[in-house]
């Protein structure tokens, strides 16, 4: 059978009691994801040659830096050789980016100078150079938006008599296994060369008194680490069982990048999750797909367990182009992606994957997220299938708590019916969720409660209620449409901080939820947070008769508040949301399980 290696603990359609023992090495699954994709792009795609192509940009009032086309040429040269090698270690040959070189074989350079001064451009100012750049490019034949790039732009100033470093240079990147665009920036003092100095010392404009070496790391490190970004690479960092070889390059290894050289410690590393899927981009693999094909995958069965202080993830998946890897990141909440650990698993023939992980953060709730990889370069998220990202809690002792995945993971059949418009579907798939706390969230997806009256008008006998059971008076937000004890849209779930709630109004900033409370009241408890998946922040604001009564800090991805105001008197109460100093992009608020109370 195919990839019998990794079918060790499978039986009779199901899984044996997983051992850490019976999971496949790193350099099985490579054996067994390149028997998946290497027939399938020698039979469905053809041989081409991706190079990345460089650009050298300056403002108009600048010349391009000292020698720039042999400095970029041996770091890029450097970074095609540390992608060669991590791909030839981990199994894959020694794959790495395409460079084309002139006949002196320096890497060909597409310089040009921007259209303003140097005062005009900022840190942020990506693409306007970027389109700068386009026309050039055009004329050489090149399309942009299906080709990677990396932009070098000259808004360093470095001072060689006082050796201080400063930039206002954009520092990032995106991409996919098609196109992408990674921006740089240029200066006279870095070289390859000067990787192993531990003197002189400079002064660098955000890391302070550095070595002249370890800024050069920091910065070629940092070339390496947004090109995997323009590859497609989202951060993560070593999981303990790796940190033996340095830091992951698209966690802190761009900064550790080379420190080996100057014995500072063990340099930068490729995780297999990434080399995973560097395999099939064309860059690497020098093949594309000779037919596009819309990527397709389904999952059925995905099951999640606590085993002690690990979690195992299990479950089967199709895809068209073919799947030849999941790949899984943990990440705990704070520190935004960086500190997500990684595993990985190689579908059988049948589909069906295993893959465990005991790198989790004590104390700490996060999300996993699981990314399908096609055979193609595509890759499969939750953008298509919602399922593939969940929240999970990890206890002060160590031992994970999977509560809200096995919430969701019950409430699914419920919100795909209900996403096709079939609520009797919908109803009978309820009927079979034993979770309590699932069952009940079920119900209010499936028949939300009236919401006639305002909280002023209530005579009913219990001395607390949901606000999601009464009428606002006003209801207006920044994106979408008001809705209560779900989201507008098909995720419906209303999940922040690793929890899934029951009761909630959505919020998107700026918003603002007015009721009439007619001095009834005594108190108003519940949370605040930022709907799962979602990278805005938000800030919070409870106001009684036009009086603040509370107000939290700007609240982000994976926090949430909890408040407990006095409202004892107060007519109109007015539940406002607003955005951060930086603007409402994804500001997803959630006020969760609201409740009036009358003790």
């Amino acid at each position: 059978m195919r990839h019998s290696l990794f079918l060790l603990g499978l039986f009779a359609g199901g899984w044996l009691p997983l051992r850490a023992a019976d999971l496949p090495n790193a350099r099985q699954q490579v054996i067994a994801a390149r028997a998946i994709l290497d027939p399938w792009q020698r039979d469905h795609a053809e041989a081409v040659e991706r190079r990345l192509h460089i650009v050298c940009w300056t403002p108009m009032d600048r010349e391009f830096p000292a020698d720039h086309k042999s400095r970029l040429s041996r770091m890029l040269q450097r970074i095609q050789g540390f992608y060669a090698q991590e791909m030839d270690r981990h199994g894959f040959g020694p794959r790495s980016i395409n460079l084309q070189l002139d006949a002196d074989r320096h890497v060909v350079i597409h310089e040009v100078r921007g259209q303003h001064p140097t005062t005009h451009y900022k840190k942020s100012s990506g693409s306007e150079i970027r389109k700068e750049c386009l026309p050039l490019l055009q004329q050489a034949g090149i399309n942009a938006d299906k080709e990677t790039m990396a932009i070098f732009c000259n808004l360093a100033t470095w001072d060689p008599e006082r050796l201080k470093f400063t930039h206002e240079s954009p520092y990032y990147a995106g991409g996919d296994f098609l196109h992408g665009t990674a921006w740089q920036l240029d200066s006279p003092e870095l070289d390859a060369t000067n990787l192993s100095l531990t003197t002189p010392q400079i002064q660098d404009g955000e890391y302070g008194r550095i070595s002249l070496g370890k800024h050069n790391s920091i910065f070629i490190g940092g070339m390496a680490h947004e090109l995997g970004h323009a590859l497609g690479l989202p951060h993560c960092k070593a999981r303990p069982d790796e940190a033996i070889r340095g830091a992951a390059l698209m966690g802190s290894g761009n900064r550790s990048y080379g420190e080996e050289l100057r014995s500072e410690g063990p340099g930068t590393f490729l995780t297999l999750a990434h080399a995973l899927r560097l395999a099939s981009h064309p860059q690497f693999s020098g093949r594309l797909e000779s037919k596009s094909v819309k990527p397709t995958a389904t999952m059925i069965n995905l099951d999640l367990k606590a085993e002690g202080k690990g979690i195992v993830v299990s479950g089967v998946v199709k895809g068209e182009p073919p799947l030849y890897g999941v790949v899984a990141y943990f990440d705990p909440d704070g520190g935004s992606d960086y500190d997500a650990t990684t595993a990985t698993a190689i579908p059988d023939d049948q589909g069906r994957f295993l893959l465990q992980t005991e790198a989790l953060t004590k104390g700490i709730p996060g999300e996993l997220r699981l990314r399908l990889l096609h055979a193609n370069g595509a890759v499969t998220d939750e953008q298509s299938l919602p399922a593939l990202r969940m929240s999970y809690s990890v206890g002060e002792s160590g031992v994970p708590d999977l509560t809200t995945i096995q919430t969701r993971l019950a409430l699914e059949p419920v919100i795909k019916a209900l996403a096709e418009g079939h609520r009797d579907l919908a109803q009978r798939a309820a009927q079979g969720i034993k979770l309590t706390e699932a069952s009940a969230i079920a119900a209010k997806l499936i028949s939300p409660e009236p919401r006639q009256d305002p909280p002023s008008s209530f005579r009913g006998s219990e001395m607390s209620m949901s606000l999601t059971y009464f009428a606002a008076t006003s209801a207006k937000v920044g994106w979408r449409k008001p809705t209560f004890d779900q989201l507008p849209d098909t995720a419906l779930l209303l999940e922040s901080g690793g929890r899934i709630y029951a009761t909630g109004i959505y919020a998107h900033a700026p918003a603002t939820h007015a009721y009439s409370l007619g001095g009834k009241w005594n108190t108003l408890t519940g949370k605040v947070g930022i709907a799962a998946g979602h990278t805005g922040k938000a800030r919070f604001e409870i106001h009684g008769d036009s009086q603040i009564l509370w107000k939290s800090d700007v609240i982000g991805p994976g926090k949430v508040a909890s408040f407990e105001v006095p409202v004892a008197g107060v007519d109109q109460l007015e539940l406002q949301t607003f955005p951060p100093d930086d603007g409402p992009r994804d500001a997803w608020g959630l006020w969760l399980e609201p409740r009036l109370n009358r003790k």
